[in-house]
């Protein structure tokens, strides 16, 4: 049984992530004190950053070992960047199949050219692009859902919502014509999946049919 204090309330939500994906235009001070405020989070944390060369990627070390000295959960954030990566890379189609096989919970885009990107990055829980616009902002302030997909289900699922609250009902109702034009689809591919009931209940309808029309037509002829 349970106690309070062990009731999960994030599920199916894991470890917290971030990816952060900055270029020469970024400030290393900002980059760092993103992935702390993923990496304070817990022991099993991770901070995943995408830089085009190694210069930046040292510039954000020395920053991280900056901030990491006063900061209170030093012990969890220490744990967790050992768990983190930097990756550094200018081939767009690497950085793209990294984000998008990752698919960060957080995703931070801390460059000046998200219009280049956005038809691209298919896979992420929430995005948070600009300079000004910390992930600490979607805990706390900004609006954007907080309970968000980890460990890859980003590339699936999407956050809680309020639609995860509700209960919707659809209805369909074919007419005649209706059901004649779709009958052939339905029968292929119920054929195809090996599922020769659901071919019949088309089968059979579309029998019912012909037989009524050969009997209407019959009286016709009588009259």
């Amino acid at each position: 049984m349970l106690s309070v204090d062990t009731v999960a309330i994030d599920m199916p939500a894991g470890p917290s992530e971030v990816l952060v994906f900055a270029d020469k235009s970024s400030d290393p001070s900002i980059i760092a004190a993103d992935m702390l405020s993923q990496a304070e989070h817990g022991f099993d944390s991770q901070s995943i950053l995408i830089v085009p060369d190694p210069m930046l990627s040292n510039k954000v070390l020395d920053q991280l070992k900056k901030q990491l000295e006063d900061l209170p959960r030093k012990e969890y954030a220490l744990s967790s960047l050992k768990n983190s990566r930097i990756v550094c890379t200018k081939d767009r189609v690497q950085i793209l199949d990294i984000i998008n096989r990752y698919a960060p919970e957080h995703l931070i885009f801390l460059r000046d050219d998200w219009d280049d990107w956005e038809q691209e990055i298919n896979n992420a829980g929430s995005v948070f692009i600009g300079q000004w616009t910390p992930e600490s902002a979607g805990d706390y302030a900004s609006g954007t859902n907080h309970t968000l997909p980890t460990g890859g289900w980003a590339r699936s699922i999407s956050g809680v919502s309020l639609e995860s609250f509700q209960k919707h009902i659809t209805y369909q109702q074919l007419t005649q014509q209706g059901f004649l034009a779709l009958s052939s689809v339905i029968e292929v591919m119920a054929q195809h999946e090996g599922l020769d009931a659901h071919r019949r209940a088309v089968e059979i309808r579309k029998a019912s049919l012909e037989n009524s029309s050969r009997q209407d037509h019959n009286r016709a002829k009588q009259e």
